[in-house]
């Protein structure tokens, strides 16, 4: 389940470093010359990350981190900031904008992967291949494999997607509308009860291993993964 990075950079040779380093890596990439067609990227498919460069022609950097930032369908989307500049003023500068890192160029690719991940763990932790346990339950999203006390379970792709969302943020209550944007994605309309169904289907997944009750209805709010149930 690699993450995909969209890279928004004026200089060819930068993007073209920056996606075999990501590809080498297992993330999917998308590349943009320009804050306008970064817009275009990110409204046709969402990334779980966006690189983004300072300088760029048109509409710089910072500006268009701040625009991200105040829509809905973007906000919550990490972005790590690539500049020449060196000043901490504006290391400061462009995390005041949201940023969740920064990086000076020129800098490695080991760098620039590692940092990809740092963040994507720490705010995307479904874009990660990281395995996840929970009590008796793990959930390796490399392999798609999920087992509850070493027995492997069956399940389908959206109940996959569905646990490992719980299992990334367990111990919160999520409504239906925070569900559907996270596992069906933000551009996706249909209809909140479809999480109804698809938590069902998961429940009777794990029912037999008992963890089932790990995931509870919050009446009149939604749903939380708890496994100190």
């Amino acid at each position: 389940m690699p993450g995909k990075i969209l890279v928004v950079d004026d200089e060819p040779a930068i993007r073209a470093m920056v996606r075999f380093a990501l590809k080498q890596a297992d993330f999917r990439c998308a590349e943009a010359q320009d804050a306008a067609e970064a817009q275009t990227c990110v409204l046709a498919d969402l990334p779980d990350l966006i690189l983004l460069d300072w300088m760029l022609p048109g509409l710089n950097g910072v500006d268009y981190a701040r625009r991200l930032r105040r829509e809905r369908l973007t906000q919550n989307i990490p972005i790590i900031m690539l500049t020449a500049r060196v000043d901490e003023e504006d290391k400061v500068r462009a995390l005041n904008t949201g940023a969740d890192d920064f990086m000076t160029k020129p800098f490695s690719p080991r760098e620039l992967i590692a940092r990809v991940r740092a963040v994507l763990r720490r705010v995307a932790p479904m874009a990660s291949d990281d395995i996840v346990a929970i009590g008796g339950l793990l959930l390796d999203p490399a392999t798609h494999k999920v087992l509850a006390d070493d027995e492997r379970l069956t399940l389908g792709p959206t109940e996959f997607r569905l646990l490992h969302f719980f299992m990334t943020h367990a111990e919160r209550v999520h409504s239906r509308e925070r569900v559907l944007d996270a596992v069906w994605g933000s551009n996706t309309y249909i209809d909140e009860r479809t999480v109804d169904v698809h938590i069902r289907r998961l429940r009777k997944a794990l029912t037999a291993s008992g963890y089932d009750r790990y995931i509870q209805t919050v009446r009149g709010v939604g749903y939380r993964f708890s496994g100190d149930s």
